[in-house]
């Protein structure tokens, strides 16, 4: 039986929490209450392509309806093989209308993980954005045995011609004498033989399945042929919000995957709450918001229903393209990643050393001209010192801040900009700066903040950061400069966010307090448990797993360590479950790589490390005995730690990475390694009794090593290729490697090319 001290609910008139609502009854509203003609807005090459909501709904019904013309029953599974665009929210929004449960697939996962999905799914359609996409999991299609139907949702304008084409093909490779010059879309396509190459890894099946193939613009006009208003209302009358919206798949603990069953009600009671917690947010398109996280995960998605039923203009981004769009389009509301926040921290400092390089260079030109001098910093630093002494508390306060303008406008533009930072520094989220501070921070948002803000376009409201923790650092700083981040915690089987920060409630380093309707509690061994209208029903076809992570009672065993402190903030301790978050928002399930890597006989312990870093990497203790024999065999006979770094050693060992990283997603995969000397054992408490590893334990003791991993590449490069002198005998130079036998990673084991 669970035991917590107590549950943790939203604070009052923090948000709504609201029920028994399907999803498009989210745009429904949004429709009728904030009508809006640039709602949806896709790029491309010719610019901003813009889509009104009412629009954007008439083109969703005319895709549910076509989509009830195929041969598919309501219920079915349909996959989404899509980029995260406008296209998607049409095909999804037309799958919910239809009552047909949509499969999102992440586009960096392996061809072999997409085909596992379909064919564990048991979808019967396929939505791919492009020909480009479908070209590349066609050869490994049959294995996805109930799929019926392939639809494309871009395709070029010759569509007609190059489908015919195609089918001339497959007839001159079967020796069938015939011109075709048009095929209708009721025509069977067999696949493989028509769209690629045959396979070379294994023999064709002799009956492959045949596929319908039609373009999405053919989906529509098949439900445009019966789009009257009776039609549309009855798609709505058949929906019910406690109804399977879709299934998300993602890495389980062994990793496998395991697919994620959410209803209507899961996932818009998540987005309402979020939604309505945010303060001040307006209707329609008062409120610009920039997407370009992928829609295939769960905490992008539910924005995106929360900005259709506010009507907002959400504008379609990419990751490549998202800086610039950032400038262009200006948004109100930004999701995103700790990563690209990093990014655009480290950015800001490194503005500031090369200003910093440009001062010194023209130092001498600008001395004739300044009439700053040390005195004026002098006489500021003596005003601060003597405040208490002044006559009158204000009067002593407005005199520093006096003298500090003075000196700030005579000051090397360096000066103002580490001014400006060491300010920021100060700044706690959440907590109103006072008296002197607050006229500091004004001066400092008029001199640099502002330029700070500009990165995002200027006008930002809210940028909301989700998917993996946030440091408190650079919270404070962006805050300090009027960026108001609003940070929240979730997983994918709590249909996003079940906490976060908002309004008063806001403060840096936390993941703020529960959205409305959820309850969360902190078990005995400060695991994180959650309840509510928001938690997933289960894992598809995986009665056990369900069982393991969601109780009788309805708690959501999540796997992450928690604590509230005394304000009533959850903050993040750690983690009870071995899979961990890149700052990327993507899981790593480190068992397989590791175990992988333990097979060999030169490998003692592999540990992955990576948690809220950029990439994956890992410590390999090597087993020692066995790798001094296998270096004596190739005519190194070395001390221990040199022979950690030679670069045959190190070449051996990234043999077995690499090896180990085939079948994964390249998220996933160890981008570095390091070979550390040590024995783990229970009796230096790096080993449970049971001889399972204390992650904990390893990351604390072994955090130099690991910070040298995540060091700048160039610092890395040179680590890794530095010619060391060893006792007296220096390392040649061009010692003869041997060459290290290795079978090449198969197509189908890599990850999806999607750009």
């Amino acid at each position: 039986m669970l035991r917590f001290d107590k549950t943790y609910k939203a604070p009052p008139n923090s948000g709504k929490a609201i029920l028994g609502r399907t999803l498009p009854s989210l745009l429904d509203e949004g429709c009728d209450r904030a009508p809006n003609d640039r709602a949806f807005n896709q790029w491309s090459e010719a610019g901003w392509e813009s889509l009104s909501n009412h629009a954007f709904r008439s083109a969703a019904e005319e895709v549910a309806l076509g989509l009830l013309e195929l041969p598919l029953d309501k219920g079915d599974r349909v996959a989404l093989l899509m980029h995260s665009d406008v296209n998607f929210c049409l095909v999804d929004m037309g799958c919910l209308l239809a009552n047909l449960i949509d499969v999102p697939i992440d586009l960096t996962q392996t061809i072999e993980n997409i085909i596992f999905i379909m064919q564990h799914s048991e979808a019967k359609a396929l939505v791919v954005s492009n020909l480009d996409l479908l070209d590349q999991i066609v050869p490994y299609l049959w294995d996805a045995s109930t799929l019926k139907i392939a639809i494309i949702a871009d395709v070029p304008t010759n569509w007609q011609q190059l489908r015919s084409q195609r089918l001339s093909d497959r007839n001159e490779a079967t020796q069938e004498t015939s011109d075709v010059k048009e095929i209708p879309v009721t025509e069977c396509l067999v696949i493989p033989q028509l769209l690629h190459r045959p396979r070379v890894d294994r023999p064709c099946l002799e009956f492959p399945p045949c596929i319908q193939l039609l373009s999405l613009e053919e989906v529509r006009a098949k439900g445009r042929g019966c789009s009257g208003e009776t039609h549309r209302q009855q798609l709505r009358e058949s929906l019910e919000a406690k109804m399977l919206a879709t299934i998300i798949y993602i890495p389980g603990s062994t990793g496998q995957l395991q697919g994620v069953m959410l209803t209507h009600e899961n996932l818009s009671a998540s987005s309402l709450a979020a939604f309505t917690s945010i303060p001040d947010l307006a209707l329609g398109a008062k409120e610009v918001a920039l997407s370009f996280l992928p829609l295939t995960h769960v905490f992008a998605r539910t924005f995106v229903y929360g900005h259709m039923n506010y009507g907002h203009s959400i504008y379609f981004s990419s990751p490549n393209r998202v800086m610039k769009h950032l400038m262009e389009v200006r948004p109100t509301l930004f999701a995103t990643v700790p990563l690209l926040l990093e990014k655009v921290y480290h950015h800001i400092l490194e503005r500031a050393s090369k200003q910093s390089t440009r001062e010194t260079v023209g130092k001498k030109k600008r001395a004739a001209k300044r009439k700053y001098s040390t005195a004026t910093l002098q006489r500021w630093l003596r005003a601060r010192k003597a405040t208490k002494r002044h006559i009158g508390w204000l009067f002593s306060r407005f005199s520093v801040f006096k003298i500090e303008l003075q000196f700030l406008q005579n000051a090397p533009i360096q000066n103002i900009v580490n001014w400006a930072l060491n300010l920021a520094k100060q700044y706690e989220l959440g907590r109103k700066p006072k008296a002197l501070y607050a006229l500091q921070l004004k001066v400092a948002d008029r001199l640099v903040f502002s330029k700070w803000r500009s990165v995002f376009g200027g006008r930002l409201k809210y940028l909301i950061s989700g998917g993996a923790a946030l440091k408190a650092g650079i919270a404070n700083l962006l805050a300090a400069a009027g960026i108001i981040i609003l940070q929240g915690y979730g997983l994918t089987e709590t249909s996003g966010a079940v906490a976060c920060n908002r309004g008063q409630f806001n403060r840096a380093g936390t993941v703020g307090v529960p959205l409305p309707g959820v309850e969360v509690a902190i078990a005995e061994d400060k695991e994180i448990l959650v309840r509510g209208p928001c938690v997933m029903q289960g894992y598809y076809k995986k009665t056990e797993a369900t069982q393991k992570v969601l109780d009788e009672d309805g708690w959501l065993h999540t796997g992450d360590l928690g604590e509230f402190d005394e304000d009533g903030f959850l903050k993040i301790t750690g983690l009870k479950k071995s899979p961990f978050k890149l700052s990327t928002g993507k899981y790593v399930t480190p068992e397989p790589l590791e175990g992988k890597l333990e097979k060999s006989p030169l490998v003692s312990k592999a540990i992955a490390v990576g948690a809220e870093r950029k990439f994956c990497a890992m410590l390999i203790f090597p087993n020692l005995d066995a790798l001094h024999e296998q270096a004596r065999a190739i005519g190194l006979n070395l001390p221990t730690e040199a022979l950690l770094k030679h670069p045959c050693i190190l070449a051996l060992y990234q043999a077995l990475v690499d090896e180990a990283n085939c079948h994964l997603p390249y998220w996933s995969t160890v981008k570095r390694f390091s070979l550390v000397n040590a024995t783990l054992s229970v009796e230096n408490e790096m080993l449970t009794p049971t001889a399972e590893v204390r992650r904990a334990k390893v990351v604390e003791a072994f955090a130099k090593e690991i910070e040298a991993l995540y060091a700048e590449e160039t610092t890395q490069r040179k680590r890794d290729t530095e010619v060391r002198k060893i006792d007296e005998n220096p390392i040649p130079e061009e010692f003869p490697c041997p060459s290290i036998p290795t079978d090449a990673c198969p197509v189908y084991a890599r990850s999806l090319n999607h750009y």
